[in-house]
């Protein structure tokens, strides 16, 4: 398919143009001296010489088709890599000479080429479906038009290439945006699954605290602990009763020694 579209495009490149013919009614003398000169000029590819002209062929005769195309074939040799649709750019006053002359020309014989060369633009600007149309207007003109007949077959090939590629683009994102909207619920229903987990969480230790007895405050004394100190406390206070008793029989024996009978 690189090979077919590389050939087109050289076709396309290769505009050709029309002399005037000597014994045309609508010609005058300057008019046709005009295009002789244009032409000559034109084959020693001096295309911006050539498209003056062209001009002052025209000036002569508004009407003259054949100044018309080959003024355009002029423009299209100076395009070079110029932006089509740029005002500033020659092929865009070269295609609407091509448009008016195609549409409106007496001469078959330029209609027609007019027709392939529209054509030949269009493909270059990927414009498969513009392109096929003037194809077949060239055809209409002359059915013995071989490269028209090819150009239109190439021009279609493109357009159902051009087709399959939209086609797999919007397959291409259409999955993308379902495989978005997966990962987004997905992240949706983790979120979802872990807040009900929170929440059951919560559930259970409420349950739990509420099934176990009150827990002292946290740096308060353990029941065991309390029992502990209470006991030892009790133990002192009997350790210091048994010592006040102690002291107590040990001074009412003192007391009966010195009152005792004297010898």
């Amino acid at each position: 398919m690189k090979r077919i579209f590389t050939a087109i495009i050289l076709t396309a490149s290769i505009v050709g143009y029309v002399h005037a013919a000597d014994n045309s009614d609508s010609s005058t003398r300057k008019e046709r001296n005009y295009i002789r000169e244009g032409n000559s000029l034109y084959d020693e590819k001096r295309f911006a010489d050539a498209e003056v002209a062209y001009r002052k062929a025209l000036e002569e005769n508004a009407m003259s088709e054949t100044a018309m195309y080959n003024l355009a074939a002029a423009l299209i040799r100076q395009s070079g890599n110029a932006d089509p649709n740029s005002d500033n750019n020659p092929m865009s006053e070269a295609q609407s000479l091509l448009q008016g002359v195609a549409q409106s020309a007496q001469d078959i014989s330029i209609a027609e080429k007019a027709f392939y060369n529209l054509g030949n633009m269009a493909f270059n600007q990927q414009q498969y479906d513009q392109a096929i149309n003037m194809y077949k207007g060239a055809l209409r003109k002359n059915p013995d038009n071989d490269k028209a007949r090819e150009n239109l077959r190439l021009a279609q090939l493109k357009r159902q290439e051009q087709q399959n590629q939209d086609q797999n683009q919007d397959k291409q994102d259409q999955q993308q945006n379902q495989d978005q909207n997966q990962d987004q619920q997905q992240n949706q229903d983790q979120d979802k699954d872990k807040d009900q987990n929170q929440d059951q969480d919560q559930q259970k230790q409420q349950n739990k605290d509420q099934q176990q007895p009150p827990q002292q405050q946290q740096g308060g004394i353990s029941d065991a602990n309390a029992n502990k100190i209470l006991k030892a406390m009790e133990n002192e206070e009997n350790a210091t009763r048994r010592k006040v008793q102690d002291m107590q029989k040990k001074e009412a024996g003192q007391a009966r020694r010195v009152h005792g009978k004297q010898w």
